[in-house]
């Protein structure tokens, strides 16, 4: 049965690559594929975390701008479908770098249903996963969860972590109804009155808002679960051990988009808009306003992208603790830190 479940998995995550495909910009596909100094552009395929909102729009920007051209890439930027769906596309081959939640890698690691990746920078120095509502569902606290109906991907870091959540927030897991959705219609969803909450960034609110038309209701993760990172880049084991130069290359580029998308929000908003035509670009740039404050270290000086081992050991034991997972994990299991950018 497992072996049936995989299989599914597997032709359900490439159909759904291809489906996607259709969803990338070819605006930056000008038959240029040469780098400033004449050498040819390697070719690197790109998964945002979930669906393409203005959280995800720095890969965008670092496209529009330049940066990966000038590190020597031509990126085809995709949409990714959460944690799962990334680390699947990464390990498979169909994808070559995206960022994933470090709970949700830890998670999918330490229960031996993900391995060959490798996280190579931070995105957002403190977890942004969340239960979003609007007013009049009657939630207010985590508690009040219990009775509702949640919609979310089946590979949300949102979804998988939740067990833990509730345990540690006092909420009967068992009396919370999940369904499945996807990223670009989860709002949709939410909207229409379908469910109760669902699974999001906390950063999503101005999206939400957008959407539903209603003042969104947030319950993060991170009240009750310190210390955890949020989005980490990931690539697979192989191409980490195989090609080191490259990968600090192409993180280097994509930091750049993360910290040029943070200073001009609005500009971000503006570039995700050209290149995905359903995006909101208000909502994109309120998004990103938002993050920052998830992006900058608290640390003053701290450079964008590091990863500290110590916080990384204790996120394991956070979720040893809570008993979510099956075997023991360390930090290099999960992180290269010989190629996150240094402090």
């Amino acid at each position: 049965m497992r072996r049936l479940t995989r299989t599914v998995a597997a032709a359900a995550l490439a159909t759904a690559l291809a489906l996607v495909s259709g969803c990338s910009s070819d605006s930056d596909k000008s038959g240029d594929t040469k780098a400033a100094g004449g050498a040819a552009l390697e070719k690197v395929t790109y998964l945002t975390s979930f669906g393409n909102f203005g959280r995800d729009s720095y890969a965008w920007v670092a496209k529009d701008k330049g940066f990966f051209k000038e590190a020597g890439f031509d990126v085809d930027i995709k949409p990714g479908q959460g944690t799962g769906f990334i680390l699947q596309a990464i390990t498979g081959g169909q994808a070559d770098f995206g960022p994933v939640d470090l709970t949700g890698a830890i998670l999918q690691m330490g229960n031996g249903q993900a391995k060959d990746f490798i996280g190579v920078a931070g995105i957002q120095q403190r977890t942004m996963a969340a239960i979003v509502s609007v007013e009049g569902k009657h939630i207010a606290t985590p508690k009040d969860l219990e009775g509702k109906k949640l919609a979310d991907t089946p590979t949300s870091v949102v979804r998988n972590l939740f067990p833990t959540y509730a345990r540690l927030a006092g909420i009967d897991a068992s009396k919370v109804t999940w369904v499945n959705g996807e990223a670009q219609t989860l709002m949709g969803t939410l909207a229409s009155g379908q469910v109760d909450g669902i699974g999001q960034f906390v950063v999503g609110q101005p999206t939400v808002q957008a959407v539903t038309k209603k003042k969104p209701v947030v319950l993060p993760y991170s009240n009750v679960m310190q210390d955890l990172y949020g989005n980490v880049l990931i690539t697979s084991t192989k191409i980490a051990k195989e090609k080191p130069e490259m990968v600090k290359r192409f993180t280097a580029a994509l930091l750049k988009g993360l910290e040029y998308a943070l200073a001009h929000p609005d500009e971000a908003g503006q570039i995700l808009k050209k290149n995905v035509d359903a995006a909101n670009e208000q909502a994109a740039a309120a998004e990103l306003q938002l993050m920052a404050a998830y992006v900058r270290s608290s640390n003053s000086g701290t450079a964008i992208g590091t990863l500290d081992q110590g916080r990384v050991a204790k996120s394991i034991a956070l979720l040893q603790g809570a008993g979510a997972l099956k075997q023991n994990l360390t930090p290099e299991q999960l992180i290269d830190f010989n190629l996150v950018p240094k402090a």
